[in-house]
């Protein structure tokens, strides 16, 4: 099978279930941002986290494809019926999961900067990307249904990254940095 199809030489896709639309359409921005989430997550993956880390990241990834299956399939489509489901165990997990890796961090006092070890700032990045994400499939959801799970799902999502961007900079010994509205002075 030829990875080309030319059917979307004109602008156009297919959704799951066949119908035709612009490659701007809200379905295709939503489903979208979660394939780029999703390949944010394999460059993080890539850097070689922890062992615990990269089973979170895999299983991710794996749920972000039933995330774009669903945003990709209008409700109402046949293909419906046969989409992978996300679950709200999805974003319970990830609940559990911030919940134990915040015991090993100190108290957040400030807004930090994104940054620090390789890792960590490739966690960020997947952050920030998780909630264009979420944002696009809001919209979606003001157009048409949307998956009830999706949503919180991925606001735990960029939740999760966050507090496992600070606990990879934590255990390399990499401090936060805050932000301020100005920076510190130069000493002289």
């Amino acid at each position: 099978m030829k990875i080309y199809t030319k059917t979307g030489d004109r602008g156009e896709t297919s959704l799951l279930g066949g119908a035709r639309v612009g490659k701007d359409d809200a379905r295709v921005e939503a489903y979208g941002s979660v394939d780029e989430l999703n390949a944010a997550l394999g460059v993080a993956r890539a850097l070689a986290p922890d062992p615990d880390l990269d089973s979170h990241l895999e299983r991710l990834q794996r749920e972000l494809f039933a995330v774009g299956a669903a945003l990709a399939t209008p409700a109402g489509s046949p293909a419906q019926r046969s989409a992978p489901q996300v679950e709200a165990a999805f974003a319970e997990a990830l609940e559990a999961a911030i919940d134990l890796l915040e015991r090993e961090l100190p108290p957040l006092k400030a807004f930090v900067l994104p940054g620090g070890t390789p890792l960590a700032t490739a966690l960020h990045l997947a952050r920030a990307v998780g909630r264009r994400a979420e944002r696009r499939a809001v919209t979606l959801s003001r157009v048409a249904e949307v998956d009830p799970e999706v949503i919180p799902f991925l606001n735990r999502l960029s939740d999760f990254l966050f507090v496992a961007a600070r606990v990879v900079n934590h255990r390399a010994g990499v401090a936060d940095v805050p932000w301020r509205t100005r920076p510190p002075r130069a000493e002289r």
